[in-house]
């Protein structure tokens, strides 16, 4: 617990105009890994653009490390179908908490993330400062895939006795 830096709370809301992988259609879910940490949505039956509204909670020891997201389609007799992955950029959040967070007012944009070729965002990203955290409300583009996209939403968590940032 000492290497904490504190938990990074996923809201995967739900997925937009994903890939078919069955006839017509797709059973999907959201894995999210980092380092050995690995977290699931449940599967969502027969939908390309599934609500999951489910929330995840990754401790971040390593802010190096990378967190990915990776779309399945739920298969019965054979290998899940990939769906698409995509990288949750968190960097910024991390910069976020470095600034002086003392005396902000409640919706107030701290920074904002565009899309680009080093990130896997489809618009532009606002992190927030809402009800005492940070907060930032993303749409990660598929990648590896023909199409589709995942919206969540992050917010991160201090941790008492945590080595901070």
């Amino acid at each position: 617990m000492e290497d904490l830096l504190g938990l990074l709370k996923i809201h995967v809301h739900k997925g937009v105009n994903l890939a078919i992988r069955d006839v017509r259609s797709s059973d999907p879910y959201v894995v999210i890994r980092m380092g050995k940490d690995k977290l699931k949505t449940r599967v969502i039956k027969r939908n390309l653009n599934p609500e999951w509204n489910e929330e995840l909670i990754l401790s971040i020891a390593d802010p190096s490390l990378s967190i990915h997201l990776m779309v399945y389609d739920k298969d019965k007799f054979s290998r899940d179908d990939k769906m698409g992955d995509a990288e949750i950029p968190i960097v910024p959040v991390l910069d976020a908490l470095r600034t002086r967070l003392d005396n902000i007012r409640n919706g107030t944009v701290i920074t904002k993330v565009k899309p680009g070729r080093d990130n896997c965002l489809a618009e532009e990203s606002c992190i927030v400062w809402s009800d005492g955290k940070l907060v930032q409300d993303m749409v990660l583009r598929l990648r590896n895939v023909e199409r589709g996209e995942v919206e969540l939403q992050l917010q991160w968590i201090d941790i008492p006795g945590s080595r901070g940032l």
